[in-house]
């Protein structure tokens, strides 16, 4: 693969964007993570997929649609989806997480729709869902790029506030941080991550790229800031991984860097219980 990028466009655009991707959904999966909102990445996930079936729809039934990049639809439904869940948690001000499976339940059931009225799965759909190695345009990989850095830096100025609403939000209430305001940044930033992340991972995976290496990273770090820097660390390795793994072995590879995180979790977890057990110190011991 490392010669065929040289040679082929879509293959640096691949891995490009995967490396985007590896570095951003680890970093936000971080927060949600640590804040327990892992399941709205899924309700997201779906409402993204809602977009993709509707913008195929349209673009088969209606000449004008043909050439617009599905991408932007998800895009829209993501981040109205992130609304409406922010709208719903003020409606149901005691019982919250019932806006997470509301929105999900209505993006698999406009998807479903969509998709049946589009007559069924094709290649166009399969790649959404699962991701792919060949489907990365240049136009993709410069959206993609833009939302990388606009989420960088928005965690980059709003780290303090988000640290604080993490671990602490009755305290940061308190301290003066506009709660509400930070978490619809919150909630945007999810939905333009899990909408650029969709190209590569798929969007029924791409929550776990948000969550694997940072449960692999919860048990071997020693502070936030190091559980960040190792989920970026493990995110880049299933991601660069995977898609080397999915491109010689012809496998769509939301599945191969999905699969590639969990060997990496069990691996983590292995070693944490065999070192808490002293096999490995013994080991070590005794070859001195």
């Amino acid at each position: 693969m490392i010669e065929a990028i040289f040679h082929y466009e879509f293959l640096r655009n691949t891995l490009i964007t995967g490396l985007l991707i590896g570095l951003i959904a680890p970093l936000l999966g971080t927060f949600i993570v640590v804040r327990r909102l892992s399941l709205i990445a899924d309700a997201l996930s779906h409402v993204t997929l809602a977009g993709i079936a509707t913008s195929l729809f349209f673009s088969k039934q209606w000449s004008a649609f043909a050439g617009l990049n599905p991408l932007y639809f998800g895009l829209g439904f993501s981040v109205l989806g992130s609304l409406l869940i922010e709208r719903l948690r003020l409606v149901y001000k005691h019982y919250q997480e019932l806006a997470i499976p509301i929105i999900m339940s209505g993006g698999i059931g406009v998807s479903v729709i969509f998709i049946s009225l589009a007559d069924g799965f094709n290649t166009d759909l399969f790649s959404y869902l699962f991701g792919s190695v060949s489907a990365v345009s240049r136009t993709d990989l410069y959206l993609i790029l833009a939302i990388t850095i606009f989420v960088g830096a928005l965690i980059i100025f709003l780290y303090k506030e988000l640290f604080l609403l993490s671990f602490d939000e009755e305290h940061a209430k308190v301290s003066g941080i506009p709660a509400r305001v930070i978490h619809f940044l919150f909630m945007l930033m999810t939905a333009l991550v899990i909408a650029a992340s969709m190209r590569i991972v798929g969007i029924l995976l791409v929550s776990a790229l948000m969550t694997l290496p940072v449960a692999a990273s919860m048990r071997i770090a020693r502070g936030f800031k190091q559980t960040i820097g190792l989920s970026i660390l493990l995110g880049e390795i299933s991601v660069i991984g995977g898609l080397i793994s999915a491109y010689y072995l012809d496998l769509a590879p939301g599945g191969t860097i999905v699969v590639l995180s969990i060997f990496i979790l069990l691996f983590v977890i292995l070693f944490k219980r065999m070192r808490a057990k002293g096999i490995i110190g013994k080991q070590r011991g005794e070859s001195q």
